[in-house]
């Protein structure tokens, strides 16, 4: 399913509580980073007291809490750096 247009969607609610779908595997965590990779591209999530909540790799659905002060999305290879909040 590579050539497949997934779509993907983030919910960041009052910076303590981040929901996303379309998650393919949960890479690493962390008290200050959580890695995910979502439709082939990989997103790190940074801040502190972090928690996951949920994973669902069936769904892809993920959750997260604690303090979320960055949400950055990278390609596989780490080129192409977008910061979406910070």
């Amino acid at each position: 399913m590579p050539n497949e247009a997934t779509q993907s969607v983030l919910t960041l609610e009052n910076q303590s509580r981040l929901t996303l779908t379309g998650v393919e595997r949960v890479d690493s965590f962390s008290e200050h980073t959580i890695t995910l990779t979502v439709n082939g591209k990989r997103v790190r999530i940074d801040g502190s007291k972090l928690k996951v909540l949920s994973f669902s790799e069936g769904s892809g659905s993920f959750a997260a809490s604690g303090q979320i002060d960055a949400v950055r999305y990278a390609s596989q290879q780490g080129a192409g750096v977008k910061r979406l909040f910070q």
